[in-house]
């Protein structure tokens, strides 16, 4: 059990419990630009551009938020609803009677490299930081995900039991960058035994409420793989949930949290899933499945997320990892690069749209190098750090996942949409548990595009998406 906690990932729903003063109002973008496609916002321990806490206009009238490889950042605006329509020619048409999935919630990982990146600022910029995600102020992240043990994104190889042959786990313990990077909060004793990570990381009062069977079983069965991979099939994974993780983490003291299979790339799905998900013993304790965007081209999203939604309905479906700059032929970190934010917020609109719950990005913060990373795995983060000045660059990324993350709280039910012609938009529309709706609109052409919102319950909604731009309209429905 040891070695096959080394790969696993755990989701955490993060509760903020601190107080956390509200900001009404917004801040502008700090912009620099380092020579790619557009602007990074860059913070500092007393200032960090905010659209700040958002509430909606009254019935009649609508919010817009608007980003752009020009520049914009979330650039708020409200205007009224219209009773007739303005004759353009893309109607974008809400049907509220089609109603889909629920969503769960959008978040990062906290791995070593993101703590050790936040930790490296001041007091002042960390905290800055940290209210940019997870603050009502900032982007509403509800959804942490952490590694067990040591990942490429860790500066040296670790697991929670060194010692061979303790398959009982008496050697079992949290290792220093969980104790002293992630927790930061005295222990409490525990009550009894441990059962394995969660029961330690109780002790520091963190609760998880879900956790991956692991990280991408399918690159642990590749020869020679550059670093931390544990290989299942589907058919061991299978097994291995129905007779050992399955009824160990039921008899624990935590037997509600859920448990994900696959986290790995949907090209695997259906197939992974009918091997796993149809044998009743190990269904049982599954709750979803754990979806990473790479090589996401290979295969359409109807034939993979979609097909497997409508063989599975009762399991949800979990967007796990996602990063930029993975690709050898696009590596690393590029400052201000709005293609990429784009990437993401493509990848999040066609999940959306196929069942997805939730979207996960990967490290929250990286240096300007895109680590650390023990193997120089370097990626990109929609957070990058300068620790030499003490500043952190809010990339465009990181506007694309708040497009999603501020907007569309859980509970939030995705609703059909149908357009009037043929369009270069991509779009996906939610009922929140309020009532009130949201329509997530990309525009990655190089063109700017007129289109109108018809809501039935209000009226029209008259628009603009610039060329390259992320647009959120927002209204209530009573």
């Amino acid at each position: 059990m040891a070695f096959l906690l080394l790969s696993s990932v755990l989701l955490v729903l993060v509760f903020l419990t601190a107080e956390v003063t509200l900001c009404t109002g917004s801040t502008e973008c700090v912009a620099r630009n380092f020579g790619h496609d557009s602007v990074v916002c860059e913070c500092n321990s007393t200032y960090c551009d905010s659209v700040g806490s958002v509430s909606l206009p009254p019935l009649g009238q609508y919010s817009s938020y608007l980003s752009s490889m020009a520049g914009s950042r979330l650039k708020g605006a409200q205007a009224q609803v219209q009773v007739k329509s303005t004759g353009a020619g893309i109607r974008l048409t809400i049907v509220p009677y089609q109603k889909y999935q629920k969503i769960r919630g959008f978040g990062g990982a906290m791995t070593d490299a993101a703590a050790i990146n936040i930790l490296s600022l001041s007091a002042g910029a960390q905290d800055q930081l940290l209210r940019q995600y997870f603050s009502p102020d900032g982007i509403g992240y509800s959804v942490v995900r952490v590694p067990m043990a040591s990942c490429d994104f860790s500066t040296r190889l670790y697991t929670y039991d060194d010692t061979p042959g303790d398959y009982n786990l008496d050697n079992f313990t949290l290792a220093p960058e969980d104790i002293n990077m992630k927790c930061l909060e005295r222990p409490r004793l525990p009550e009894g035994p441990a059962w394995g990570f969660l029961e330690e990381y109780a002790k520091y009062n963190l609760t998880f409420w879900a956790l991956t069977t692991g990280n991408e079983p399918s690159a642990g069965r590749m020869t020679n793989y550059s670093f931390q991979a544990l290989g299942f099939t589907p058919e061991e994974q299978r097994d291995w949930v129905a007779l050992d993780l399955g009824p160990a983490l039921h008899a624990s003291s935590h037997p509600h949290t859920h448990i994900l299979i696959l986290d790995d790339n949907r090209l695997l799905l259906p197939h992974w899933a009918k091997v796993v998900l149809n044998d009743v013993h190990a269904g049982r304790y599954i709750h979803g499945v754990a979806v990473h965007w790479y090589m996401d081209f290979l295969v359409p999203a109807e034939i993979s997320l979609g097909v497997t939604h409508h063989l599975y309905p009762e399991y949800y479906l979990f967007g796990t990892e996602a990063c930029s700059g993975w690709n050898p032929l696009d590596r690393g970190v590029k400052l201000g690069s709005w293609d990429r934010a784009e990437q993401y917020a493509h990848d999040i609109i066609v999940d959306l749209n196929h069942y997805v719950v939730g979207w996960t990005d990967w490290n929250l913060a990286l240096d300007q190098t895109g680590g650390p990373n023990w193997v120089k795995n370097f990626v990109d983060s929609p957070v990058i750090v300068d620790a030499q000045r003490d500043v952190f660059y809010k990339q465009p990324s990181f506007y694309s996942m708040a497009h999603f993350s501020k907007f569309l709280w859980e509970g939030s039910q995705r609703v059909g949409v149908s357009a009037s012609q043929k369009t270069d938009l991509e779009y996906s529309a939610f009922i929140r548990p309020d009532g009130s709706v949201v329509l997530i609109i990309l525009n990655r052409s190089s063109s700017e595009v007129q289109f109108e919102v018809w809501d039935p319950a209000v009226g029209y909604i008259p628009s603009t998406a610039p060329a390259h731009s992320l647009l959120t309209l927002a209204w209530n429905t009573h």
